[in-house]
């Protein structure tokens, strides 16, 4: 997937679609920083840069950027900006996440089946 010139390039989220647009923009930021397309460090727009370039609301791109943050997909500067984390330190906050799930998970006396069903419901929670 390209994004033909800076990011977002030609890409618009599809207004008519039952996906929120803020969650169209996670995903597509996902799928370019997996791909390569947004290597790591790449500073993305401001978020109300973004969000008139896409013709959304600001609030859509703050809770698209707030989200791939927790998730450990971008990091936000302050001023600086927002910019593409590296795989590694993706996988680094997603595994500390886990490990501080299954902690609680197991403290509460969870089975594992029990925390994976959980945890798959929250993560298909819109």
């Amino acid at each position: 997937m390209t994004t033909d010139g800076p990011f977002p390039g030609i890409w618009k989220p599809n207004q008519s679609s039952t996906v929120a647009l803020f969650e169209q923009l996670r995903l597509h930021v996902i799928r370019l920083a997996d791909s390569g397309a947004l290597p790591p460090g790449t500073k993305l727009p401001a978020v109300r840069t973004l969000a008139g370039l896409l013709d959304v609301a600001p609030h859509t791109v703050a809770r698209a950027y707030k989200e791939l943050e927790a998730a450990g997909v971008v990091a936000t500067k302050g001023r600086n900006g927002t910019v593409v984390c590296a795989r590694d330190e993706r996988e680094d906050a997603l595994s500390l996440a886990a490990n501080s799930y299954a902690s609680v998970a197991k403290a509460q006396g969870a089975t594992f089946a029990e925390a994976v069903k959980l945890l798959a419901a929250a993560y298909d929670a819109d």
